[in-house]
């Protein structure tokens, strides 16, 4: 039996496996984000290790004897998070989390300095961890000062459940200190950033042994002595390890609080000035490119709220995807990625009319957050990838009318699996697979049964294509505002 553990932004889920990569069970328990100042988004470590207790309980309470027989865990999170503690393992303040985009004026100075792009392949984000850690030693010295080791979310779990300070390879690229071409810490970086590898966690290969669970939690969760916890991935590559997304332009679109457009390279493929984040993937000596937009769900969850009802009720009624109306929306809720690097750019509807009414500005989200992928594509396409099908994957992907929308606006088919568990969690019981048992991952790391293929609609791509070249007009203006 293997477990992969995966915390993500809004919960944390706990999966159950056997060796013939079957599912057993699940639980898991919602997390919670504050926004105390506009551009802020924290969560409390605390709440971290509270959520996987209680699933971890939950599984143990429902399969106690699978439990027993579990011989390695993974571990996937939501990635650049900055978690920083102190010489005795205390956290000295809220996580930093990926969306958080305070420290834009950081980010912006070290991706002055060309060794950051050289060195990471890759744009410093405002979401990254290196920024945020530098905003917290310009604005909250003492924080910085008493830092001992600084740590993403789903690492300090691993510290929780085995005592070590360690990360891996896919996690770490999202930082701005590692070589990503060298898959290893960056003293240039480090010491620009007034850190030293002192500060940093050790680092394992995805699949690889990082420690094992300590005995008091073992006995806790009814875990045997000696469970070995694999390095793990950050959520997208571990979502790629679920999905089998491992070979060479093998490529998924995630639908999940953000949205990904992710390919696997067999080579690192740096291009920063397209935007496109270039990343170790979780398997050894294999890399990705992914464009990534801030608000995907997270844009219906926004009007959900707006709207008093559900994204379920929302999309019930849509039907099939109809040519882009008049308005259009720009899903900037908190800035933007790629192709932008925007932290301040916020998103707006335009074009509304005393006709539009609810459905025509759901159908507008739905378009717009397949627009903003599209820029993403032309983003891959700018460093040298050209991904001739993807498979769709998160909680967005239930959606039918937004995916036949995603197709139309990309000219892509899109796989649609068939029912089963592919996500972050899967892909980390599968990385807790390969450390406990040494096979080879291009043998366990296989794609799903697809369920469905969703192609693009000849007689509605010359309308998509018209929506997405007025949408892209849009970012000047709105910029200027």
């Amino acid at each position: 039996m293997f477990l992969g553990i995966d915390l993500g932004t809004s919960s944390v889920k706990v999966l159950l496996i056997d060796a013939d990569q079957r599912i057993i069970g699940s639980a898991g328990a919602e997390m919670h984000v504050t926004r105390p100042h506009p551009g802020w988004s924290e969560q409390d470590p605390a709440e971290w290790i509270t959520g996987t207790r209680s699933a971890m309980l939950a599984l143990r309470a429902s399969h106690p004897q699978e439990m027993a027989r579990v011989k390695g865990i993974g571990l996937s999170g939501h990635m650049h998070g900055a978690t920083l503690i102190d010489a005795a393992d205390a956290v000295l303040r809220p996580c930093m989390l990926w969306n958080d985009t305070r420290s834009h004026a950081e980010a912006a100075d070290f991706d002055a300095d060309p060794d950051f792009r050289a060195l990471t392949g890759n744009i410093v984000f405002p979401g990254f961890t290196a920024p945020k850690v530098e905003w917290v030693r310009r604005n909250e010295p003492q924080v910085f000062a008493r830092t001992a080791k600084i740590l993403l979310p789903k690492d300090y779990l691993r510290l929780w459940l085995t005592g070590e300070h360690v990360s891996e390879m896919s996690d770490a690229a999202g930082t701005a200190w590692l070589d990503t071409g060298a898959r290893a810490w960056s003293d240039t970086l480090l010491a620009k950033a007034h850190l030293s590898r002192d500060h940093m966690p050790a680092l394992v290969e995805g699949s690889g042994v990082s420690g094992m669970v300590r005995r008091e939690l073992a006995d806790e969760f009814g875990l045997k002595p000696s469970v070995v916890v694999a390095g793990g991935a950050g959520d997208n590559a571990a979502s790629a390890v679920g999905m089998g997304t491992v070979t060479p332009n093998s490529a998924f679109v995630s639908l999940g609080t953000s949205g990904v457009l992710f390919v696997s390279n067999a080579s690192y493929s740096p291009n920063p000035a397209s935007a496109v984040h270039a990343f170790c993937h979780a398997i050894p000596a294999t890399w990705h490119q992914m464009g990534v937009i801030l608000s995907a769900t997270d844009a219906l969850n926004w009007f959900s709220g707006v709207a008093g009802k559900s994204p379920a009720e929302l999309t019930a009624g849509l039907g099939a995807a109809a040519a882009p109306g008049n308005a259009v929306f720009l899903p900037y809720l908190s800035g933007e990625r790629t192709p932008h690097n925007d932290a301040t750019i916020r998103g707006a509807f335009v074009g509304l009319e005393h006709v539009t009414g609810t459905e025509d500005m759901v159908r507008a989200i739905l378009d717009g957050v397949a627009f903003a992928l599209r820029d993403s594509l032309e983003a891959l396409k700018a460093a040298g990838t050209r991904p001739d099908r993807i498979t769709a994957v998160g909680g967005g992907a239930r959606s039918r009318t937004w995916i036949e929308a995603i197709a139309n606006t990309l000219d892509l088919p899109i796989d649609m699996p068939a029912d089963g568990e592919f996500g972050a969690a899967f892909g980390a019981a599968r990385l807790g697979l390969l450390a406990a048992t040494g096979a080879d991952p291009m043998s366990i790391c296989t794609p799903p049964s697809i369920g469905e293929t969703i192609t693009p609609d000849a007689a509605l791509r010359p309308a998509y294509e018209a929506g997405y070249q007025r949408y892209r007009k849009l970012y000047p203006a709105l910029k200027g505002i």
